[in-house]
């Protein structure tokens, strides 16, 4: 199978998008889930990195897995290849992931999953200074405005999903993690052209997965309590790592990361639909409703083409 022409077939990349980005959603609820399967306090940091850094190395390992099982070569890389790896896995996996799992502690997975969705922005935006094809203009601009006006707006009053107010170690660090991302996704797409993409996505995975567990055990976590249910959510969550990150470093060796990026909209909608029905929050807030309809339009306004 020709897989630059499978990757690039405009309903294939529809239906690979959609499932990357629906188990993406699924990740919101699950980790707040996983948190009281597996005992994790609100403030026992260490223990949440531990939790992280198992779910990606078992991602990784899982897909090194099925490459022996294919009969395919797992050690074909250089030095290079190495460090080009390393640097992706601490800045995709590690870093964004800190942010990530320690913002979900302080904020609720709608709002969580609705501020992720600014990652694609960030993309947009670096791909103007990094993509000569790629360039801003003014619906890119006022996509912007009102893509960001949809996240000021599910910050703003109180209710029984927006309480709290703004938190820069919730809502803050959730949209560092989506910065983190949009520059690794512009990374990866760099890298992996000359590289089997699902091969530098295992090792992406185990090494940013192993590096959070170290920090974990060295912040004197431990991650115990591993009950039927706790592991099942465990492997669950290795699983969806393993099958959305692979598929989705396909789809950005093959096409633009523009192309590729309009899907993340999803994540927030299917992350705020999965938060309700698995956490029971409150979707049907007005304010809720509102930012989560001008994200989308704001993505939809960015990748919008004249006739």
């Amino acid at each position: 199978m020709d897989k630059t022409k499978f990757f690039t077939n405009r309903i294939n990349i529809i239906v690979i998008a959609i499932i990357c980005t629906f188990l993406w959603g699924s990740a919101f609820p699950a980790i707040k889930v996983g948190y009281e399967l597996f005992d994790i306090a609100s403030n026992d940091v260490g223990t949440k990195l531990i939790f992280a850094g198992y779910r990606f190395f078992l991602a990784g390992v899982f897909i090194l897995i099925i490459k022996l099982a294919m009969k395919e070569s797992i050690f074909n890389l250089n030095l290079k290849d190495i460090k080009e790896i390393t640097i992706l896995g601490l800045g995709q996996t590690t870093l964004q992931y800190i942010f990530f799992y320690l913002g979900m502690t302080y904020t609720t997975g709608v709002r969580g999953s609705i501020i992720n969705g600014t990652g694609t922005f960030f993309s947009i935006i670096l791909a103007h200074f990094i993509y000569k094809n790629d360039r801003l203009n003014f619906n890119k601009v006022i996509g912007c405005v009102v893509g960001f006006l949809g996240v000021i707006i599910v910050n703003l009053g109180t209710s029984s999903v927006l309480e709290g107010g703004i938190s820069f170690r919730g809502e803050g660090f959730i949209m560092l993690a989506a910065f983190m991302l949009s520059i690794s996704s512009i990374y990866s797409k760099k890298i992996s052209q000359n590289k089997d993409a699902y091969l530098l996505t295992a090792y992406q995975l185990s090494i940013g997965g192993l590096v959070l567990i170290i920090i974990g055990y060295v912040l004197g976590g431990s991650l115990r309590n591993f009950t039927f249910a706790a592991t099942s959510l465990l492997i669950y969550m290795a699983l969806l790592s393993s099958v959305a990150f692979a598929l989705w470093s396909q789809l950005l060796k093959c096409n633009k990361v523009g192309v590729i990026s309009v899907f993340n909209f999803l994540i927030p909608v299917f992350g705020t639909i999965l938060s309700a029905i698995v956490l029971k929050e409150n979707i049907f807030d007005i304010k809720i409703l509102i930012a989560l309809l001008l994200v989308c339009l704001g993505i939809y306004l960015v990748y919008k083409k004249k006739n």
